[in-house]
């Protein structure tokens, strides 16, 4: 069974595998089989003797767990599988609140707010302190709020942090502080935590109460983190916590994909893991499956122009594919246009359906301009993470 489940993994793939004792690092190239390789590298683990138990394996979405533990399943023992510990790093120590959160204030039931939940009580705090609800809009407050706590900054040491005040008075906005405040001070009283919270209550836990650091070092003997490059300060001091008693941490990503600094993530957790870690041993998976040629040399062009990275040499195998079209448009409107004419043209020449196509964007506000295109094409559409 362990030769086949071997057999299926490039060199490179089973080496990162098969390396499952120290820090590790696995740089994953875009479409180089990052997932099949935390997969098999639980696999492996549970096959050679590790008890599922000890293992903790931290993703970023539902989905990415709810795929990995498929895989694992259909790779080893069921109920192996589902004893391993494996979910998002919210749902996990969320799960680990549940018991311990008593330490903090926090009852075994505590609700948890989400997003609109937030909001919701960020309308009702600024209202409480009759302030203009437009200038302290609630995804202004809550992004503000959500960048402290992922910063690991309380709302005390926020209030008294002299260049944070400062920043908000230069906003025309000198109030945040007190909203802060007093949006901790109603989550409490109501038993309730927001998303970051689980975060930072964590951090709280490992950070007070040195038996609870050690009861789950103690545990969670391997720990395994995926899209490491998105993680955020909060993110990455935990694990850092959780492994500092075995150091059998293996992290895997991509420095080259890291597009979240906008919501905290830090991409030097990435870049200096080797002075967390001086023995670290780092694998590169370079072998893109998913791409042609011409896009993966594409993306080298632009990649290497990174004054800070990780050097690798992604390459595939595949087809030359077609060339990449670039068009110049002067206004928006054009752009619109253009990208809804080529997708008409496609649709009626090579006979290609509506879900075949997919329009990426930077901000939510460009949508505007393509959609009001595509409708004037009669193309239907659908809008995924945002409101059409």
């Amino acid at each position: 069974m362990e030769k086949s489940i071997l057999s299926h993994l490039n060199e490179a793939q089973r080496k990162a595998v098969e390396a499952t004792d120290g820090p590790v690092m696995v740089i994953a190239g875009a479409g180089s089989g990052k997932t099949r390789v935390l997969t098999y590298r639980v696999a492996h683990m549970l096959q050679n003797g590790v008890d599922p138990f000890n293992i903790l394996a931290l993703t970023f979405t539902n989905k990415a767990a709810r795929e990995m533990r498929e895989r694992i399943i259909s790779l080893v023992n069921d109920q192996q599988a589902k004893d391993v510990w494996m979910g998002t790093f919210h749902s996990i120590f969320a799960r680990i609140l549940r018991v311990e959160g008593q330490l903090i204030g926090y009852p075994p039931n505590y609700t948890i707010y989400d997003t609109d939940d937030s909001k919701s009580l960020i309308r009702n705090v600024v209202k409480d302190l009759q302030l203009d609800p437009k200038l302290y809009a609630p995804n202004i407050v809550l992004n503000r709020i959500s960048s402290a706590k992922s910063s690991l900054i309380s709302a005390g040491d926020y209030n008294r942090n002299a260049d944070l005040l400062a920043q908000d008075k230069q906003s025309a906005r000198p109030f945040l502080g007190q909203i802060y405040s007093t949006y901790q001070e109603k989550l409490f009283r109501s038993s309730a935590m927001d998303f970051d919270d689980l975060l930072f209550n964590m951090n709280v836990l490992l950070r007070d109460f040195p038996d609870v650091l050690f009861k789950y070092q103690k545990k969670f003997r391997y720990i395994l983190v995926d899209e490491f490059q998105d993680t955020n300060y909060a993110q990455y001091l935990i694990t850092k916590k959780l492994a500092a008693d075995n150091e059998n941490i293996c992290v895997v990503g991509d420095d080259a994909q890291s597009i979240y600094a906008f919501r905290g993530a830090n991409i030097q957790n990435i870049l200096n893991l080797k002075h967390d870690y001086p023995e670290l041993r780092v694998f590169k998976l370079e072998q893109n499956y998913r791409s042609t040629q011409n896009i993966v040399n594409a993306a080298n062009s632009v990649i290497e122009k990174n004054k800070n990275q990780i050097q690798k040499d992604v390459w595939t195998s595949n087809t030359s594919g077609e060339k990449i079209a670039i068009l110049k448009a002067s206004t928006d409107s054009e752009e619109g246009f253009l990208v809804a004419d080529a997708i008409f043209k496609a649709k009626m020449n090579d006979h290609i359906k509506n879900s075949d196509v997919a329009i990426l964007y930077r901000t939510n506000a460009q949508s505007r301009t393509m959609e009001e295109a595509l409708r004037k094409q009669n193309i239907p559409y659908r809008i995924y993470g945002g409101l059409s």
